[in-house]
């Protein structure tokens, strides 16, 4: 029997083996090595370029407030709908659900994106409700996400629309005090890093790049009772005369502030549809127009001051009617001879002519320019109007008396309702503020406060029986003001049929806490002259405001009183 022998490998065929073994793990040190030393960084951003983001935060906008803390502006959070078009296109294949939650259709939809293939990021719906925010999330489609987004609300809609204005839907202020004081009101947008999967969900924060900073918030003059207060008052006489437009301005008279400004058309600054561009016009800054005969106390005034005039002063209108050069100046009727207090309460055009050109043209334009005609109010509202007030050297006679009672001049509301205030104030012209002041400002002399005086009491009397104002009064208090029944001109021709329905006073008279102007613009329902459709606005609006306010009743000015 043989016996096997074992035989032994040679010493020399181990070697091999663990030279390749070691050569495995020497490449596999240096490929580790590479990756995590030498291409760390490419490898890092490559991975980041992939999954990690950076996300665009935005800022919540200031609030805008009244007088009193009401809440006229706010930034409520809504959510965007947005895709990344190039990853939706590659990892989904049926858009129906997609399109559906979208409210567009689904042809339409694939269409778009494959028109933004190429990028990776598009919004498909801007501030969409929460209902509809949350129907998209739950589809769970890769590259679908929500972006947390801010929209503006406005609790009172139309109400204060013209003032406040309104922002577009990326925030930004386009009209009124949203957009003159956009740069207080808007945020500074924050950005984070963020890491997302592989279907574009957040799965982890990275922390911030900057933190959003919000926007400051306004408080404004205008008191929101009065507001309402003015808005139902001038939309109810807007609709009752069938007229074009109105606005009505109320200002504070000892500070210049404004109270109140509403325009007839309005607009929802919540409802973007209703946004006819010449509906969210500020008529009452903008639109400017001939004052007539609330110019007339102006016309006082530059003649008191003259010193060849007196309140007592008497003139001569006989018989009813003027001629100037080719042209006739008309009353419409004869008062005869008549003293200055009655031109105001009767608004003898023929009066207030004679007053004009019987003092120098630059005494007239000195104190028209004096009470602010002819320059912007200082409200710092954009597109506002300056008005027209040309030159004294270019004025011939005719103009200088057509200028006298309210023709070839044009005003604002605003302008006009300045001028007012500072026959309210002493003779003290303020700039107007739609800021809330902690104190009252320093103002101009404009006027001497003994002519002041002598042109409020005869405001007082155009409200009394036998003027043209006495529906402008108000019960328990006494009222100073003037109408005014201005032609509109159409085409560069005065005709009739189109009128503009004034008027502008103040109260309590003795020491004023309001001065209001109310402007309707074409009322075509018979009635046109100011104290029949403007005087019963005012006097509406007043003794709200008035009882609103707290201010105590002052009674009222007799018949013995005038006379006395």
């Amino acid at each position: 029997m043989t016996k096997k022998v074992k035989t032994v490998p040679p010493s020399w065929r181990r070697y091999p083996v663990m030279f390749a073994v070691l050569a495995v793990m020497g490449v596999l040190v240096w490929r580790a090595i590479d990756l995590h030393v030498v291409e760390r960084e490419f490898l890092q951003a490559q991975a980041d370029a992939r999954h990690v983001r950076t996300v665009s935060l935005s800022a919540h906008r200031g609030m805008i407030y009244d007088r009193r803390g009401r809440p006229l502006a706010v930034s409520t959070p809504v959510d965007s709908i947005i895709a990344n078009p190039k990853q939706l296109l590659a990892e989904v294949d049926d858009f129906a659900p997609l399109a559906k939650a979208l409210d567009i259709k689904a042809k339409r939809l694939r269409k778009l994106l494959a028109q933004n293939r190429e990028r990776e990021f598009l919004y498909l719906r801007r501030h969409v409700n929460p209902d509809d925010a949350l129907r998209i999330k739950q589809l769970n489609l890769s590259g679908i996400d929500l972006l947390r987004e801010y929209k503006r609300y406005y609790p009172d809609a139309e109400v204060a629309a013209h003032v406040l204005g309104f922002t577009d839907i990326d925030d930004v202020g386009q009209e009124g005090l949203e957009r003159a004081y956009n740069d207080w009101l808007r945020g500074k947008a924050g950005k984070k890093r963020v890491l997302k999967d592989r279907y574009g969900r957040v799965i982890e924060d990275l922390g911030y790049i900057s933190e959003p900073q919000a926007g400051n918030d306004l408080q404004l003059s205008i008191d929101r009772r009065l507001q309402y207060l003015a808005y139902r008052e001038l939309k109810r006489a807007v609709k009752q005369h069938k007229a074009r437009s109105g606005s009505v301005v109320m200002l504070d008279a000892d500070t210049g502030e404004v109270l109140a400004m509403v325009n007839q058309p309005a607009f929802n600054p919540n409802d973007r549809s209703s946004m006819r561009g010449d509906w969210y016009r500020n008529r009452a800054v903008t639109d400017v127009f001939e004052p007539g005969s609330t110019l007339k106390p102006f016309t006082v005034a530059a003649a008191l001051e003259s010193g060849l005039f007196k309140v007592d002063s008497q003139i001569d209108t006989a018989p009813g009617y003027w001629r100037v050069g080719t042209n006739t100046i008309r009353d419409t009727i004869n008062y005869g001879v008549i003293d200055i207090p009655t031109l105001i309460q009767k608004s003898s055009n023929v009066g207030a002519s004679k007053l004009a050109l019987a003092i120098s043209a630059e005494q007239l334009w000195n104190t028209l320019s004096a009470f602010g005609f002819g320059e912007i109010s200082g409200s710092g509202l954009q597109g506002e109007s300056s008005g027209v007030l040309s030159e004294p050297w270019r004025w011939r006679d005719i103009e200088r008396a057509t200028i006298a009672f309210g023709y070839g001049v044009a005003v604002t509301p605003l302008q006009l309702a300045r001028a007012y205030g500072a026959l309210a104030d002493d003779g003290m012209l303020k700039q107007v503020s739609f800021l809330k002041l902690d104190e009252a400002p320093i103002g101009k002399r404009v006027l001497a406060s003994e002519t002041v005086s002598d042109i409020r009491d005869m405001l007082s009397r155009v409200v009394l029986p036998g003027g043209t104002g006495t529906l402008a009064s108000v019960p328990g208090y006494r009222v100073a003001g003037k109408t005014g029944t201005v032609k509109k001109a159409v085409n560069g021709v005065y005709g009739s049929g189109h009128y503009l329905s004034v008027f502008a006073g103040m109260a309590p008279a003795d020491d004023p806490r309001l001065v209001i102007v109310v402007l309707i613009e074409e009322p075509s329902a018979g009635e046109y002259y100011g104290g029949k459709v403007a005087a019963p606005v005012f006097s509406a609006v007043a003794e709200g405001a008035l009882r609103l306010l707290g201010v105590v009743p002052d009674g009222v000015m007799t018949v013995a009183e005038v006379a006395g």
